[in-house]
């Protein structure tokens, strides 16, 4: 079992039994747990393997991105921060990368050259985005679009849901103050998991939710936009996880990054002043 799922369980446990107040309960709920976090590890297992490359220019109707160079042009930078689902973990190929995906749309809308540049790393939490920020200003000017998807390991790693909301929040003012739009996925409900079996997959469930929306009430306060990923994807990542989930049971497929990059598109187009398609407007969800 590794040290995130143990941390998640027995931390559960203690939430749950001071709850209950009897002994024996506090034990056997304990035990519980832990064999849930265990048959959860082994069920979940871990993608070590790394995301496609997928950073460069892209323009409608390209066949493959032009490598960035110093001195090429790009009219708009789109970068993307934040964990393993930002980062694309679970894709087999630069096309099903979430990025990718929006960094085509936008090119396809536009009819400009988009640059996609990814600063995500797998495994990160919110504690990872200022250094992620911080790497993004030692390596050039900021983008004019940055997206951040993280919040699942916060979840699993049971860090305090008014901390995380908050490290967001500082990275979402940093960009925002330096001329960037932000736009948010909040964290996903992770009771979408079916690998994470019951009652612990109800408890991560609740904090995920707890998560999303103090992200949300964040990133708004931060000068973002925060799009509701958890009720955007939750019904169809239950009723069809062979599809949406990618072999480790947790990340998403590629038809499930599609779905996550379709969410996100509509909000970046109204942040960039943009046209929305009539066909994105429909998957459209951005908190108020």
């Amino acid at each position: 079992m590794t040290h995130t799922w143990r941390t998640l369980a027995v931390t559960t446990a203690a939430t749950v039994a001071a709850g209950s107040g009897a002994g024996g309960a506090s034990w056997a709920t304990y035990r519980l747990l832990m064999a849930q976090a265990q048959a959860a590890r082994s069920m979940i297992g871990r993608d070590s393997a790394k995301p496609p490359e997928a950073d460069g220019v892209y323009t409608a109707g390209c066949t493959a991105p032009e490598p960035w160079r110093s001195g090429a042009r790009a009219d708009i930078h789109l970068m993307i921060f934040g964990d393993s689902t930002a980062a694309g973990v679970g894709c087999r190929s630069p096309e099903e990368v979430p990025g990718v995906r929006i960094a085509r749309s936008l090119a396809e809308v536009s009819g400009r050259r988009i640059r996609l540049s990814t600063k995500a790393i797998s495994g990160a939490t919110s504690k990872g985005l200022a250094g992620q920020v911080d790497a993004m200003f030692v390596a050039g000017p900021p983008p004019d679009v940055a997206v951040i998807l993280v919040g699942a390991n916060d979840v699993t790693k049971k860090h305090s849901v008014l901390r995380s909301a908050d490290r967001l929040r500082r990275a979402v003012e940093r960009l925002h103050a330096a001329g960037s739009v932000v736009v948010v996925g909040t964290c996903p409900y992770l009771g979408a998991v079916a690998a994470i079996p019951q009652p612990l997959r109800t408890v991560v469930h609740s904090w995920s939710i707890r998560l999303a929306r103090a992200q949300a009430s964040a990133t708004r306060a931060a000068g973002g936009s925060a799009v509701r990923m958890g009720d955007l994807l939750a019904r169809d990542f239950r009723s069809a996880p062979e599809v949406l989930f990618s072999a480790d049971g947790f990340h998403p497929s590629a038809a499930g990054y599609e779905l996550v990059a379709r969410h996100l598109l509509p909000a970046i187009l109204r942040e960039l002043d943009l046209p929305v398609p009539v066909s994105a407007m429909r998957t459209s969800s951005v908190m108020d």
